[in-house]
């Protein structure tokens, strides 16, 4: 089997994965978390969201650390965007990228961005038009491709349209997530032979979680289908605090050792990521780690 010979591999621990954590976790600890992840290798951070902190209380200082990023050749620090105004403020941190995305279930999306899908599609255009409009790179996506808790598994068909809304966009990368951990290899491959051929020169990255122990499974399958971009999360921490049941994404550890063991250059230390990893969980409490290599990665050769 042939694998892409590099990945690119995207951080979101410092937003998705602290998301969840009840815990309070200071400014200091986060810029201490994205400093450790840029030397251990990581070239795309994400590092903010730009919600109203009453939704979540964790993301409250996102414009403080937007900041005080370090300065660092070649690695893009990008911030996650639910409307306009999350928009505004991205492009007034002085990020290089935003994301932005809108989920495939209409239960889902009234609960995560309380719009139904026709309402969020033209959120997410508007959103789109005002990013490119100021320079910015734009990441836009879908959520909950291989299923929801509330509505099940969204038709081909769906996922198809709604791509190709994205793509006509003019986006910079499309991104397609399993936000419940849903999707197997079967499944994962079936999408991708719908979607791959019509994103043609766009890159596609994947957003997994590990809900049902699938995660790395998933990696495999994609790979297989030429995905090189994916998106982990140090320790295997995050989860969507809008689906019921949803757990971390797919830890940065277990998948750059995944990447390795298939010959696949990541450009990134597992045993500095797991330094971070190591470091953060007296402070978010162990239970949110799901990764098996960040206690473990000192073993590692």
């Amino acid at each position: 089997m042939s694998f892409p010979k590099k990945v690119i591999l995207t951080e979101v621990g410092p937003r998705d994965g602290l998301q969840s954590v009840s815990n309070f976790v200071s400014t200091n600890q986060k810029l201490n978390m994205i400093h450790g992840l840029v030397d251990a290798g990581l070239k795309q951070i994400q590092v903010a969201s730009f919600v109203h902190p009453k939704w979540v209380p964790q993301m409250a200082d996102a414009e403080e650390i937007c900041a005080n990023l370090p300065k660092a050749d070649n690695v893009i620090f990008s911030g996650l965007a639910l409307n306009n105004r999350g928009v505004e403020r991205a492009i007034k941190a002085n990020l290089q990228r935003v994301e932005v995305s809108i989920s495939t279930s209409e239960t889902h999306s009234k609960k995560n961005a309380n719009m139904t899908l026709e309402e969020a599609m033209k959120n997410l255009k508007s959103m789109v038009k005002l990013a490119k409009g100021n320079g910015l790179e734009v990441r836009a996506g879908l959520q909950a491709v291989w299923g929801c808790v509330y509505d099940g598994i969204p038709p081909i068909n769906r996922i198809v349209e709604m791509s190709k809304a994205i793509l006509d966009l003019g986006v910079n990368t499309l991104s397609l997530s399993d936000s419940t951990g849903m999707g197997n290899p079967h499944s994962i491959k079936k999408t991708l032979k719908h979607i791959l051929p019509r994103a043609r020169n766009t890159p596609i990255v994947l957003h997994l979680h590990d809900t049902r122990g699938l995660g790395l499974a998933n990696v495999v399958a994609a790979l297989e289908m030429g995905v090189n971009q994916f998106d982990a999360s140090l320790g295997g921490i995050g989860g969507c605090p809008f689906i019921k049941g949803a757990t971390g994404n797919i830890a940065t550890e277990d998948t750059v050792n995944l990447f390795h063991e298939l010959g696949i250059e990541t450009g990134i230390d597992i045993k500095k990521v797991a330094a971070v990893s190591q470091s953060l969980a007296p402070v978010t409490g162990e239970n949110y780690f799901s990764g098996k290599l960040y206690k473990i990665a000192e073993s590692l050769k």
